[in-house]
């Protein structure tokens, strides 16, 4: 399990990350999302060890990342600005990787040769942004991490090779137990990958929840009546077109559907929510939301 417990991270006077928490259990896929600036790219900074927070904790099954290089071997990161030495080619970058994590595999490097097709021997500097992104999860991948944690890994990259990088992903969840954390502004592609899902927002974890148990607590409902409402309905957002309302409701579908009855609809239609509307209207009570402006 990868955990994050009350941390605090300051920069000049600037709280980035006030009492930030995330639990990822073993062998899960966990989305990490949030508007720009919510501090996710700074907790993962956190989780790789890379920053010393304030105060807090990073833990990979109970032991402290932070300072910790046998915690560390067991966790591999990608970085939207992956690092690699400009003068170095796909197998040196593999020999170095392969000194720094005891795992690092040969045989899963040759064998991931046919799924990134990229040429071996030339300097990484002279490829392209989305064929060095190929290169660091073949890279990444062979060192056969325990924990694999992305931020915004598939950007630059044509939907086959997306594709094909989420299936070896979820091969190694299933194959080998990976626990995949996964930050991304994508969240229809995270919708079909995600069991669980963290939402923050000014530097803390707004809810963190599996993506099964979020779904079932927001209701999209179409709705004709005549009557007024509960005012038991936790309604987050409405909206009228000519005689139909459509409201998004927090609450699970079946005591949504018992408290609407009450009013007695013509129509009442119950939708499932996207993990992007729930992004959008999670987000909304927070005053982080859509601004109608008048120009």
């Amino acid at each position: 399990m990868l955990e994050a417990k009350n941390v605090v991270k300051t920069f000049d006077g600037f709280r980035a990350l006030d009492g930030a928490t995330l639990t990822a259990p073993a062998g899960a896929v966990y989305g990490l999302v949030g508007p720009n600036g919510a501090g996710k790219s700074t907790l993962i900074r956190h989780l790789t060890g890379v920053y010393r927070p304030d105060s807090g904790e990073l833990l990979l099954g109970g032991e402290p990342v932070y300072e910790n290089p046998a915690v560390k071997r067991r966790v591999a990161a990608i970085a939207d600005d992956w690092y690699y030495f400009p003068q170095s080619s796909i197998r040196e970058m593999a020999g170095f990787y392969a000194g720094l994590y005891p795992a690092f595999s040969w045989e899963r490097y040759n064998k991931l040769r046919e799924a990134f097709p990229l040429p071996e021997k030339q300097m990484l500097r002279r490829m392209s942004k989305g064929m060095q992104k190929q290169a660091a999860f073949w890279l990444t991948m062979s060192c056969m991490p325990e924990v694999l944690i992305l931020d915004e890994p598939v950007d630059g990259l044509d939907p086959v090779m997306r594709r094909q990088i989420w299936s070896l992903a979820l091969e190694d969840v299933a194959g080998y137990g990976t626990t995949v954390l996964v930050s991304s502004h994508n969240l229809r592609e995270l919708e079909d990958i995600c069991d669980h899902v963290g939402i923050m927002h000014m530097g803390h974890m707004l809810l963190e929840r599996s993506l099964s148990d979020l779904q079932d607590n927001f209701v999209k409902v179409q709705l004709v009546t005549e009557n007024p409402l509960p005012p038991s309905l936790h309604i987050l957002h409405e909206s009228t077109l000519g005689r139909v309302q459509t409201l998004i409701l927090r609450g699970d579908p079946q005591t949504v559907a018992d408290e609407l009855a009450a009013s007695a609809p013509m129509l009442c239609d119950l939708l499932p929510l996207s993990l992007e509307e729930i992004f959008i209207y999670e987000l909304g009570g927070t005053g982080y939301d859509v601004k109608n402006l008048v120009l």
